[in-house]
């Protein structure tokens, strides 16, 4: 079969990767003048820092056969990823664990200690949690709320933590011990190279030809015997029911010399701040030295026509938009779609790569029973 796919990124280059391996001609589209979509790096010609071009990406993942697959591709350095925060005039580490605690209260609490201390300031409710606000209040309390959560969900947001959802803050743990690493997935690390040459290789198959540069609608794709989209869904049927929200953000470069704050990222939670973090790319790489150093000052923003998708909203409105979508893309004929805006999900990396690999499974056992492949293989209301 000849097969279209729209987007190098994860979600394309190893449904691509996986159909080549399996005898079927691709061709893989990009409107960027490099693979890798959001993940790409480069070598910053000043610093020769390795820079993340599109905000930080740590590599962590629970799945055993995504670490050997992109192992097959690059090799990985060891890293933890640490992450510290600035609230209230102090410098505290995240996620939210004894240390904090003890700092951000003046104690010497033990493990058990400090889980009744938390216990008895949080807030106990009728209901299971719906807002964001609700989840916070009952999971650490007022006074971690209001220091660590509150104003940098504000700023992340730009909506009121009454307004969110309460899944959003789930994916944040609570520890009381010392451990401070923010993943603690038993894979984790950074390639040593960058993303970018990982992805290069994953394309670099004698069945695969890659246009960069070139920006595709669902028409430019119909000569194609099969399409996978990983764009975004609302752009694939040309906004019929009104664009999708996503959150973007803007970076400010900054070069400086030595090391300008001691750790990869440090979060600036009071609401008056506002930027939402600042990231210091030669920390990801500390296998290397540099006398000088690079940082991202982040900020986000309600992503507009032309501006980079980063973070979908999936509120109510977005949600109801969203199925109309999802009905329309099963209406469709010999089209998926993929990854994080095809499916309009958060995904982390080892997951889109996950779901590619599932995806192309599911297809290949679709052509060879002659069925047609489902529009999505994994459901996006999953």
């Amino acid at each position: 079969m000849r097969i279209g796919i729209a987007g190098a990124g994860f979600a394309g280059a190893v449904m691509a990767r996986e159909l080549a391996d399996a005898g079927h001609d691709i061709d893989v589209f990009d409107a960027r003048h490099h693979v890798a979509g959001n993940c790409h790096t480069e070598r910053d010609d000043d610093t020769g820092v390795m820079v993340h071009v599109y905000g930080p990406h740590i590599f962590h993942t629970g799945h055993d056969h995504v670490w050997e697959y992109v192992l097959r591709f690059g090799q990985f350095m060891p890293y933890e990823h640490r992450v510290k925060a600035t609230a209230g005039g102090g410098v505290y580490g995240l996620p939210v664990n004894l240390l904090t605690i003890n700092q951000f209260f003046g104690s010497t609490m033990r493990p058990n200690e400090a889980a009744a201390f938390v216990d008895a300031r949080s807030l106990e409710l009728e209901n299971q949690p719906v807002t964001f606000e609700d989840q916070a209040l009952a999971f650490v309390g007022p006074d971690l709320y209001e220091a660590f959560f509150k104003g940098y969900t504000r700023k992340q947001w730009g909506l009121d933590p009454t307004e969110l959802p309460a899944s959003i803050l789930k994916r944040l743990p609570l520890r009381f011990n010392y451990d401070d690493r923010y993943f603690d997935h038993p894979h984790v690390g950074i390639p040593a190279d960058g993303y970018t040459p990982i992805v290069q290789w994953i394309l670099d198959h004698p069945r695969i030809n890659i246009h960069l540069g070139q920006h595709v609608t669902a028409a430019d794709l119909v000569e194609f015997d099969h399409r996978f989209w990983t764009g975004p869904i609302d752009e694939y049927f040309d906004a019929s029911h009104g664009r999708l929200g996503y959150r973007t953000l803007d970076f400010e470069v900054e070069r400086h010399d030595g090391d300008y704050q001691g750790c990869p990222v440090m979060n600036f939670c009071d609401e008056d701040v506002p930027y939402t973090r600042v990231t210091e790319f030669k920390h990801f790489t500390p296998w290397e030295t540099h006398s000088r150093t690079l940082t991202y000052r982040e900020y986000s923003r309600p992503c507009g026509p032309g501006d980079i998708p980063y973070y979908p909203i999936r509120l109510v409105a977005e949600k109801t938009q969203l199925r109309q979508y999802v009905d329309l893309a099963r209406q469709e004929t010999g089209t998926t779609f993929l990854g994080r805006l095809g499916t309009y999900r958060y995904l982390d990396m080892d997951v889109t790569i996950h779901e590619s690999l599932i995806g192309a499974q599911r297809f290949l056992a679709a052509v060879a029973a002659r069925q047609p492949p489902s529009a999505f293989f994994i459901d996006p209301f999953a």
